[in-house]
């Protein structure tokens, strides 16, 4: 398309060094918002992508990939539901629970929070909440101990350590001749866990799952079964396949569904703030508008005499295009570059910037996540480059259409 000459050209006319100094401003602030453009969509999607995964790895760290449970109430006949899930190719591992809400008391302070009855060698085998324990320990969750283990930020607000005592109510009242009274016991704290996230680490309580069912009053039964999957994927197809055997006296459901709304609403998001940032991008593309127009109205005496040493106008084209397309290449590779490496440093980069402002971007008892994860996808970088070249070939096609116009007896008329 575009031959050595109209190349040679267009890019002497980039390196000569221009009697119009303003025009070469322009065209350095031209390559300088396509560079702040490219590297800023680049950096914010690498962000939201490390948001995101990390966001759903968290939540699975509590959520079940798939939870079997009875269509209302407690179930009662859990045993040969988890026999039959065990033996399904996409199950890895399943653990009975108990979910109850309650409040825990310690003098003054009372704080309500989920109360998950587990049993602790099942449970590991389908979360990594007990991985999770930075204090004591979870062994100690043994039946009749009526111990507890607790978010550390669930702690703090209870001023509890390892050791301490802590009262549990539960909601549901215990019928006596005197009237009904709360059912309340006295658990000791056994360990402490923290996983990062403010509204697991400050609202959630774990407890030998044969302690729950006795403060609750519910012999041998159990919320439901968590299913641990091979693939999470799987988890919606799964989903459908358990409900169609178990038929309507279960409620199966999965990890997709307990936070739909919040997921949807992050790839909305996403979505968004590329349009929005693409937008940037577009404006930097489109400086180089009004920075060709300027250079071709300063070059008309050039292209006169390239007209009538007999250069067709579609080189003429070419030769501007090049030049303004050049502009828009050097932009986008030294955005992309700068991009690609602040996404690759930015957990390295953000704590950096916090101690040398002496502030706390993310907070966490506002934010979900209080670091400040990033993950670079290869994917976005070409669709950004590539949106971001085309958009910069687009603007240079009417200042070269103008270059190719100019008439030659007009333009040396008065040189």
């Amino acid at each position: 398309m575009f031959r050595s000459l109209e190349l040679t050209i267009g890019l002497r006319y980039l390196r000569a060094k221009r009697r119009n100094h303003f025009i070469s401003f322009i065209s350095i602030i031209s390559m300088l918002g396509i560079v702040l453009g490219v590297w800023a969509l680049i950096t914010i999607m690498s962000v939201m992508n490390g948001f995101h995964s990390d966001l759903r790895e968290r939540i699975l760290f509590v959520v079940s990939h798939v939870t079997v449970q009875a269509g209302s109430g407690y179930l009662d006949n859990w045993l040969p539901v988890a026999r039959y899930t065990q033996e399904l190719d996409d199950v890895a591992a399943m653990a009975p629970f108990v979910l109850g809400q309650g409040l825990l008391t310690n003098g003054k302070h009372v704080k309500g929070a989920l109360i998950r009855g587990i049993y602790p060698d099942y449970e590991k085998t389908v979360s990594e909440l007990l991985n999770h324990v930075v204090a004591g320990s979870a062994h100690e969750l043994e039946p009749g101990s009526y111990s507890i283990v607790l978010g550390k930020r669930l702690a703090r607000s209870l001023e509890l350590e390892i050791g301490d005592k802590v009262n549990l109510v539960a909601p549901k009242g215990k019928v006596t001749p005197a009237g009904i009274l709360p059912r309340m016991k006295r658990f000791t704290v056994a360990g402490l866990f923290e996983i990062d996230m403010h509204e697991y680490d400050s609202g959630i309580a774990l407890v030998n799952i044969e302690d729950l069912q006795k403060v609750l009053g519910i012999e041998k039964a159990v919320s439901g079964v968590r299913l641990k999957l091979r693939d999470i994927d799987r988890a919606r197809a799964l989903r459908g396949e358990l409900q169609q055997v178990l038929g309507s006296g279960f409620r199966v459901r999965d990890w997709t569904q307990e936070h739909a709304n919040f997921f949807r609403a992050l790839e909305i998001e996403k979505r968004v703030v590329f349009i929005v940032m693409m937008l940037i991008v577009a404006v930097a593309a489109f400086n180089l508008v009004s920075t060709l127009v300027m250079i071709v109205t300063d070059k008309q005496s050039d292209v006169a005499i390239l007209r009538t040493l007999g250069m067709s106008p579609g080189s003429i084209m070419r030769v501007f295009m090049v030049q303004g397309s050049t502009i828009g290449i050097i932009g986008v590779i030294v955005g992309g570059t700068i991009g690609v490496i602040t996404a690759l440093n930015m957990e390295t980069l953000v704590p950096w910037l916090e101690q040398l402002f002496n502030t706390e971007l993310f907070p966490s008892d506002v934010y979900v996540i209080s670091d400040f994860p990033a993950r670079l996808e290869w994917l976005d970088v070409i669709v950004v480059i590539g949106a971001s070249l085309v958009m910069s070939f687009i603007a240079t096609i009417y200042p070269a259409f103008r270059a190719s116009r100019v008439q030659p007896a007009e333009a040396l008329r008065y040189d």
